[in-house]
């Protein structure tokens, strides 16, 4: 079987926190290492596994990202996976 993704319902991804990492040459690490969690935890949390904690959502938002919201860098995106014949 394939599956393929389509934005309606599902998983949950933080997809501004996603860009806003890249765009200023960040990644997963840096913020697990900000967080003092594993780089696995940090996964779990942008793939929509677990929710990030007010007090974590704001320790990244003042260590990385303080010129942006934490409503901008949290907004959730869902995805659905479906199945294709």
């Amino acid at each position: 079987m394939i599956y393929e993704n389509e934005y309606t319902g599902g998983v949950i991804m933080y997809r501004n926190l996603e860009a806003e990492l890249v765009r200023n040459g960040l990644n997963r690490s840096d913020l697990a290492e900000c967080l003092e969690v594993s780089y696995g935890t940090i996964s779990a949390k942008m793939n929509g596994k677990y929710e990030f904690t007010l007090s974590e959502a704001i320790k990244i938002k003042n260590k990385f990202f303080s010129d942006l919201s934490i409503e901008y860098l949290f907004e959730k995106y869902e995805t659905k996976i479906k199945q294709v014949e």
